[in-house]
C-alpha cells in the first residue's frame, strides 16, 4: 500500500492554513465577547465544511450554509472598524502589525509624565481644550490621520504644549502627536469612533477612534467646556479624572517602558562589576601564587 497515496496533500495544506489564520485570529482577539463570537463563528464554519465534504446530507449542508452566511453578514457589521482597520494595514503593507511583532523601543525621560501631567492640569483649570496623542510604539504614520498637520519636530515641554493649544493659534483644534521626548506633529485631524457618538464630544470621540486603531497608543484629552481630564486607551475612555490619577495612569503605561530599559541598564552593569570583580580575584590568586613560588626558592637556596 502506498502510504503517500493516501494523504491528501491539497486537503493537508487546506487544513494547515485554516489552524493557522485561525491561530493568528484568537491571538490578535483580547476582548473576551469577540473571541466567544469568533469561537462560535469558526465552528459553524468548521461543521459546514464537514458536513459538506463527508456526510451525505444536502438539506443540512443547505440551512447550515444559510446560518454561516447570515453570521457573516452580522459579524460584517458589528466588526466594520475592525474589517477597515485590517483593510488599511493591507493596503499600507504594514504586516507586522497584524502578526503582533514586537513594539519598537520607546525613549522617554523622567520628566515626560511630569511635563504631560502638568500641560494637562494647566489646561484643565484655563478651561482651555486639548488633545494629545502619546504613541507607545504603533509608529504612527502621516496616513493613519485625517490630516497630518504641520510638522513640529521640537523637545517636549510644558511651556510648547501650552501654546500650541492656545485660541489664538491656528493649531489649537487639532491633535499633538507626540513620541518619546519629542513633539512631531501638531493640528492633527484624527479618525472618530463611532460608539458613544450621543455622549461624547469631537475630542473624546477621535481619541476612542485612534486608540481602537492603534493600542500601542494612548491620548490625553481636557474638555474645553467642563476642563475635566480624560485618558483614552485601547478603545476606552476613563473620565472623568485627576491630575494625580492620570500621573498614576501615565507612570503605567509609560513608566514600564522606561523600567524595562533601566533594568537592562542595570543588568549590564552588574554584569560588567561582577565580571571585573571575578578579574581581580584571579589576579590576586595568580599574584599569591607568584609570591609563594618565589619564598620557596629563596629558602631552598638558602
Amino acid at each position: 500500500m502506498n502510504f503517500w497515496g493516501i494523504i491528501n496533500f491539497k486537503l493537508l495544506l487546506d487544513v494547515l492554513f485554516a489552524l493557522g489564520f485561525g491561530l493568528l485570529l484568537f491571538s490578535r482577539v483580547k476582548e473576551q465577547r469577540t473571541l466567544w463570537l469568533l469561537r462560535g463563528y469558526l465552528f459553524l464554519v468548521s461543521s459546514a465544511w464537514f458536513i459538506q465534504r463527508y456526510a451525505s446530507l444536502p438539506l443540512t449542508s443547505k440551512l447550515i450554509d444559510a446560518v454561516v452566511l447570515a453570521c457573516s453578514l452580522s459579524l460584517a457589521i458589528l466588526w466594520q472598524g475592525e474589517l477597515r482597520r485590517l483593510m488599511e494595514l493591507l493596503g499600507t503593507g504594514r504586516l507586522a502589525v497584524l502578526l503582533g511583532n514586537p513594539p519598537k523601543e520607546f525613549r522617554a525621560t523622567s520628566t515626560t509624565i511630569t511635563q504631560l501631567v502638568d500641560t494637562a492640569g494647566k489646561l484643565s483649570q484655563n478651561r482651555r481644550g486639548a488633545l494629545i496623542v502619546v504613541d507607545l510604539g504603533s509608529d504612527l504614520r502621516p496616513e493613519d490621520f485625517l490630516y497630518s498637520g504641520t510638522k513640529i519636530e521640537a523637545q517636549l515641554s510644558t511651556d510648547l504644549l501650552i501654546n500650541l493649544f492656545a485660541t489664538d493659534t491656528p493649531l489649537h483644534d487639532g491633535a499633538v502627536l507626540v513620541k518619546g521626548n519629542k513633539i512631531i506633529s501638531a493640528g492633527v485631524i484624527l479618525p472618530l469612533s463611532r460608539q458613544g457618538i450621543s455622549r461624547y464630544g469631537t475630542r473624546h470621540l477621535a481619541a476612542l477612534g485612534i486608540t481602537e486603531r492603534f493600542d500601542r497608543c494612548i491620548c490625553i484629552v481636557v474638555s474645553e467646556e467642563t476642563g475635566t481630564l480624560s485618558l483614552a486607551n485601547q478603545g476606552k475612555l476613563e473620565r472623568p479624572i485627576t491630575s494625580s490619577r492620570l500621573q498614576e495612569l501615565l507612570a503605567k503605561l509609560i513608566g514600564n517602558q522606561n523600567s524595562m530599559g533601566s533594568n537592562k541598564v542595570s543588568l549590564s552593569k552588574n554584569v560588567l562589576s561582577q565580571k571585573t570583580d571575578s578579574d581581580d580575584n584571579i589576579i590576586t590568586d595568580i599574584n599569591k601564587k607568584e609570591s609563594e613560588k618565589s619564598e620557596i626558592f629563596i629558602n631552598k637556596k638558602d
